[in-house]
């Protein structure tokens, strides 16, 4: 019997984050801009980072200014290493 690691053994746990839709023109694939803000060191002041990523979205449902929630996923394209868990709160 083949002994395992405790790597093998530990899942890996996915990155969620949550963000607003800033474009649906593509099939079955949204862009979602996150945002980070964080105290610099040094000048104690905010700083905000935005970050786009693409999530595939299945049932093309998300709509431009839509917060929604998106996991890590195994590569689907090029681009696109992101996948859509749910809309938290459809856009006004």
């Amino acid at each position: 019997m083949e002994t395992q690691t405790s790597a093998q053994t530990k899942a890996r746990r996915k990155r969620v984050f949550t963000g607003v839709v800033v474009s649906d023109k593509m099939d079955k694939t949204i862009v979602v801009a996150i945002t980070k803000r964080a105290v610099h060191r040094l000048y104690k002041k905010y700083v905000t980072s935005t970050k786009k990523v693409k999530a595939h979205d299945e049932s093309n449902d998300a709509r431009v200014g839509d917060r929604v929630r998106v996991e890590e996923a195994r590569p689907i394209s090029k681009d696109k290493c992101w996948r859509l868990l749910e809309i938290v709160e459809r856009a006004k």
